[in-house]
């Protein structure tokens, strides 16, 4: 078992992996790795997330970072608490995800523009490696970016 075997899963960095919902085994996985933080962006809904992640992530030793983002209707919020998060894990190993990498990879877009000198080609590029946000996701990116003046 692998981190590689996570849905949608995207190596940013060394020190950043993005990921749809890793099962049990992978969480293992990522702990073996070396991740020592694991951030998550999806809903405790049954239907797409492990019934004690949090619970495990520290069993493995393990930080864990649980920031509910409503897919419907993401916020600033939402997000300048991810900003907080992915800041306070410094140089640790990080794994985030949600659901599917959708909530995930519009976020570290955001991020990557605004912490890690990327372009906004580079964080489209990235974006769109997983999906093409729809409407709302497109406002609230575009909103996301003229609050951060990006």
């Amino acid at each position: 078992m692998s981190i590689h075997d996570i849905p949608n899963v995207i190596p940013v960095s060394t020190a950043l992996t993005t990921a749809g919902q890793p099962s049990e085994d992978q969480l293992g996985a990522a702990a073996r790795d070396g991740f020592e933080v694991v951030i998550n962006l999806g809903l405790l809904d049954p239907r797409y997330c492990l019934p004690d992640e949090a619970g495990l992530v520290r069993r493995l030793g393990m930080r864990y970072v649980h920031i509910p983002v409503d897919f419907q209707t993401p916020a600033a919020d939402d997000l300048q608490r991810f900003f907080d998060a992915m800041d306070d894990a410094g140089d640790r190993k990080v794994l985030v995800h949600c659901a599917a990498n959708k909530r995930v990879s519009s976020f570290v877009a955001l991020y990557g523009e605004a912490r890690l000198g990327w372009s906004r080609q580079q964080a489209d590029d990235f974006l769109r490696r997983i999906w093409e946000p729809n409407p709302n996701w497109s406002a609230f990116i575009e909103r996301a970016r003229n609050d951060l003046y990006l």
